[in-house]
């Protein structure tokens, strides 16, 4: 599967946040959570910023921990807006 599911994964997992937890925040099945998690589906790219939203109001740094995972790179990476 790609990349959204892995990362999705290990946030989860490194966080000690529960795929029950994420899909309550997210107003979404559980089972929705479940197919990311163990990579049978992959979410849907309008799923991605519902995803970073739900981790920031969970843990902040778990959200950036997703970003980076998914974006395969350190968002320090990236340059400022404007710039």
């Amino acid at each position: 599967m790609a990349r959204a599911g892995k990362a999705l994964k290990q946030v989860l997992q490194n966080y000690g946040i529960s795929q029950n937890r994420l899909a309550v925040t997210m107003g979404i099945a559980r089972s929705t959570v479940h197919y990311w998690f163990n990579e049978t589906q992959d979410p849907q790219a309008d799923a991605i910023p519902a995803i970073v939203t739900a981790l920031e109001s969970i843990e902040p740094a778990a959200a950036r921990a997703f970003l980076e995972a998914y974006l395969g790179r350190s968002l320090t990476d990236w340059p400022a807006h404007g710039e």
